[in-house]
């Protein structure tokens, strides 16, 4: 026996056998390590990668051609203070944000309260309203709405069945933006699931118990189904901005790229992509992709800094 093994009380043998907290963490925790490797992988080949890599391109000069040429700051003092499409593009995102999501979310929740009344064959319409949601924002789905809203489309049809002569939505620069605002509103399905959920957890006798006190059906609304479903909204509120501000399949469908007339329907999202893929600008396009995340992320904390003040959990 060593001196140290004497100090310590132990003998060496026992000591040298007793296994150290890493190799035990290790021996414990490995096979959650390699099922989780393949996500790792991904997230850090995939997402991290990317990301830090558009960081230092919007501090770049890079046509995708030659190597990227550091500018610094340049693309960014340009995008604020000598780019009139940046404000645009700017302008016509957030009035389809400001008025697509709080349209599209009070008529999510107006179907799930009239489907939370118990009516007969509910999975079915429940199906019927969450299928449009399903289909997403696809490219056929826009291509349909544009022959909606064409000239000689469905709208313009209906209306003459009245002696109305309906003008080519989505050609009108007052219109065309109005289109998509209604083509967002049209696909409630996901925020109206959520909603049902949350209206179902509610319990009944709260509502029994104020019809007892003769509260109208609006007082109730007002009093017991939005103050306990704020979570919801919430939640949904956060969930359908971020993919507001994301929009773009229609926009470049129904514009033809271009965003037009005369750039009413220009998302942030189009312009970003006319400046990466049209005219080879990846620099300025991974600076309008960064001033995007950071406006998405400012809009979530400033959500989240005030959601104490209006959304209630239970205790």
């Amino acid at each position: 026996m060593t001196a140290r093994s004497l100090e310590s009380g132990a003998p060496a043998t026992e000591r040298a056998a007793t296994p150290s907290l890493w190799s035990r963490i290790w021996h414990n925790d490995a096979p959650g390590y390699l099922f989780l490797l393949p996500w790792l992988i991904g997230f850090l080949g995939l997402t991290i990668g990317p990301m830090l890599t558009s960081l230092y391109l919007s501090f770049t000069d890079f046509d995708l051609l030659t190597s990227p040429d550091w500018v610094g700051t340049d693309n960014y003092m340009r995008m604020f203070t000598n780019d009139p499409k940046f404000w645009a593009s700017m302008r016509v995102t957030m009035f389809f944000v400001v008025f697509s999501v709080p349209l599209k979310l009070a008529f999510a929740l107006a179907v799930a309260m009239l489907l939370n009344r118990g009516i007969r064959g509910l999975p079915m319409y429940r199906a019927l309203f969450y299928l449009p949601s399903l289909l997403g924002a696809s490219v056929a789905i826009a291509i349909l709405w544009r022959q909606i809203f064409a000239g000689d489309g469905l709208v313009n049809k209906f209306l003459a069945m009245f002696d109305i002569i309906g003008p080519s939505w989505i050609s009108n620069p007052k219109t065309s933006l109005w289109t998509l605002i209604i083509l967002s509103i049209w696909q409630f399905g996901s925020p109206m699931i959520i909603f049902l959920a949350g209206l179902r957890q509610i319990p009944t006798d709260m509502y029994e118990a104020a019809s007892l006190d003769g509260a109208s059906k609006w007082r109730q609304f007002v009093k017991i189904t939005l103050p306990l479903l704020t979570p919801v909204v919430f939640f949904n509120a956060i969930i359908q901005t971020i993919e507001a501000f994301k929009s773009f399949t229609p926009a470049f469908i129904i514009s033809g790229g271009t965003g037009n007339p005369i750039n009413s329907t220009l998302f942030y999202t189009l312009y970003l992509y006319q400046e990466a893929f049209g005219f080879f600008r990846m620099g300025y396009a991974s600076a309008l992709a960064w001033v995007l995340l950071a406006l998405v992320g400012l809009f979530t904390a400033f959500s989240f800094l005030t959601s104490k003040y209006w959304v209630h959990y239970d205790e």
